[in-house]
């Protein structure tokens, strides 16, 4: 796992570069380095977590260099078939047959991939061209800087790291306030930065001097014609994905660093923790799974600690749990902002950030989570609720709303004439693709809001988030529930064993976890494992004096783009009588404000992205 940057038809100078490996040195601190020749570069700092000893980066086999963050999980594989071609390879670590895989198949390399990756190769050997993939579900994020005109390209794994270069404005999109508000962060390929973009899953990109920049799409798991099996029960649906999900988190548990799970105490990552703690049993001497839960100090809603706590007690794990006290909220929203590089409307960013700190804290370098179960078997009530709608209804319309950190008609109340009418005129806040999945009558209701949630809402609002928060505390995510061969048995699904109005959601998995995973955990209602900010966000509480500094009408009016006196009167409706969406629309533009400030400053001015520069080694 790593950090990874670089640039084409630039000359970087080797300040410049590092500076940009500073920026990201909390995902790779046990070695940086780079390198580079009079118009390119390619850097990487590194989490040492297969072979340690080996796996020295840039990768290079002839005129080929090559820098990458993520997992190889089949290079064993990989590694056999290319050495039965004649290569050889003087470690064991996992990216270190990216060159050759290249080499032999050129830009079709992804498609002999699986793992979470990003990757960068710079192919010398005719005409020079710069080659970037990113993994089939979006799981590590690139960002990049393409100035057309000019044919010079920037790119890093990280917001600030990117914005580190001299030749990348940090310049706010001031409709992506928008798109934001819209879906609690921006979906596609836009960021909150003028100019700047993210580069979507499954994505190949190819960088010449001729072309210039071309991304071509690889289809994702739903998009490759899969159709549900004909004639399988749920019963065998589920015995199926139990067995699936087994040796995924088993392959997943491979690793020359320490390696727990996450256990929030609901269905999904108790039935990883549960195959987890299976595999660690049949492993001689592996000991016992690490479970880590996190909680808050005080008496809240939709405390999960004690089902966290039973599932770790069912399968004999040493259970960790982390408290957080809410009086430290203010200091933690600076650290989560900045990580994050742009807003995410999620309240839970400030626990996954306390979460993975305490992981590292207690020794661990790799944790496993039940990330991206709902939206791959249908586990929100947005797609119940849109699944049961009415002939007639405009379900599609009420389910993009469920996405939204603030619901369209208290936005539009929100903002002022002026930003109402540049917002009409924008980029839609919502990529144009989205409406059209969900209203173009090509499969199920349910296969086509799936179709969604992959391609855009997953690596968008959760995955950037789950990397970016993890990887501050050098720690490492797998994700079961993302590995391809998941994802396409999910495809092949029926919707009545994803869910049924009435009769339940995530059937298959419900099956699957049936035996695992204690009837506590299995019969209690679902909820969402979430800050309670609507007990929180109230007066007399740290959070509340925080939201009415960030939102200072002041600040407001010399923004210009909402409306002074609509917040005045949210924080008065909250006050009186506190509710889910008030408190979300508060925590949401605070949240917003802090990003501006921090990137921005009060003034709108930029910040200087500096920082006490690591040792790097330029590599030879």
């Amino acid at each position: 796992m790593c950090r990874i940057y670089g640039t084409f038809n630039v000359r970087s100078e080797e300040a410049e570069l590092r500076r940009v490996s500073d920026l990201m040195h909390h995902g790779g601190p046990d070695a940086q380095s780079f390198a580079h020749r009079a118009d390119w570069a390619l850097g990487n700092n590194r989490l040492s977590i297969m072979d340690p000893e080996g796996g020295a980066q840039p990768y290079r086999l002839g005129r080929v260099t090559v820098v990458f963050n993520g997992e190889i999980y089949n290079h064993q594989e990989l590694r056999e078939r290319l050495t039965g071609l004649g290569f050889h390879f003087d470690d064991h670590c996992d990216g270190s047959i990216l060159p050759a895989l290249y080499t032999t198949y050129g830009e079709r390399f992804p498609e002999h991939l699986d793992g979470m990756y990003s990757v960068a190769v710079m192919d010398l050997r005719s005409v020079p061209r710069m080659v970037l993939a990113t993994d089939d579900a979006g799981m590590k994020p690139l960002y990049y800087h393409w100035e057309g005109n000019a044919g010079r390209l920037h790119f890093a794994s990280e917001l600030p790291a990117l914005l580190g270069f001299a030749g990348v404005p940090a310049e706010e999109d001031e409709t992506g306030l928008d798109a934001y508000l819209t879906s609690k962060t921006p979906f596609g390929d836009r960021t909150m930065f003028r100019g700047v973009r993210v580069l979507p899953p499954a994505a190949t990109v190819v960088v010449d001097h001729r072309d210039g920049l071309r991304i071509k799409h690889r289809p994702m798991a739903h998009e490759q014609g899969l159709r549900p099996a004909a004639g399988r029960t749920l019963e065998e649906s589920g015995t199926q994905l139990r067995d699936l999900l087994s040796r995924e988190v088993s392959r997943l548990l491979v690793a020359d660093a320490p390696v727990a799970a996450v256990t929030s105490g609901g269905l999904d990552s108790s039935l990883v923790t549960a195959l987890a703690a299976q595999a660690f049993r049949a492993s001689e001497g592996a000991g016992s799974l690490h479970t880590f839960n996190v909680a808050y100090t005080g008496t809240w809603p939709s405390d999960e600690r004690a089902y966290a706590a039973e599932v770790a007690r069912s399968v004999g794990a040493r259970h960790h749990q982390v408290e957080i006290d809410p009086a430290t909220f203010p200091d933690l929203m600076t650290d989560v902002v900045r990580h994050l590089g742009q807003p995410n409307a999620d309240p839970i960013t400030l626990s996954t950030f306390s979460l993975f700190r305490a992981v590292r804290d207690a020794g661990f370098k790799v944790a496993l989570t039940g990330d991206a179960a709902d939206e791959l078997f249908g586990g929100y009530s947005r797609m119940t609720q849109a699944v049961a709608a009415a002939h007639g209804e405009d379900w599609a319309g009420a389910y993009l709303d469920h996405l939204a950190a603030v619901p369209r008609a208290l936005r539009e109340s929100l903002y002022t004439d002026e930003y109402a009418a540049s917002v009409r005129t924008a980029e839609p806040a919502v990529p144009a693709d989205v409406p059209q999945t969900l209203r173009l009558d090509l499969g199920t209701r349910l296969r086509r809001i799936t179709a969604v949630e992959q391609r855009y809402r997953l690596p968008a609002y959760h995955l950037r988030r789950v990397d970016h928060l993890s990887m501050a505390s050098s720690v490492e995510v797998r994700l079961p529930f993302c590995q391809p061969s998941v994802t396409r048995f999910a495809a092949t699904l029926s919707d009545s064993h994803k869910l049924v109005p009435g009769q339940g959601v995530k059937r298959a998995l419900y099956r699957a976890a049936e035996g695992l995973v204690p009837r506590s955990v299995l019969e209690r209602p679902k909820q969402p494992f979430t800050l309670p900010i609507t007990a929180m966000l109230v007066p007399g509480q740290r959070l509340w004096t925080l939201a009415q500094d960030a939102l200072d009408p002041a600040t407001l009016r010399a923004d210009g783009r909402i409306r002074p006196e609509r917040v005045a009167a949210l924080f008065a409706e909250q006050a009186a009588r506190p509710d889910d969406t008030v408190a979300l629309a508060l925590w949401s533009l605070m949240s917003h404000q802090l990003w501006r400030q921090e990137f921005f400053g009060a003034a709108g001015a930029r910040l200087p992205l500096t920082a006490a520069a690591p040792v790097l080694q330029e590599a030879a």
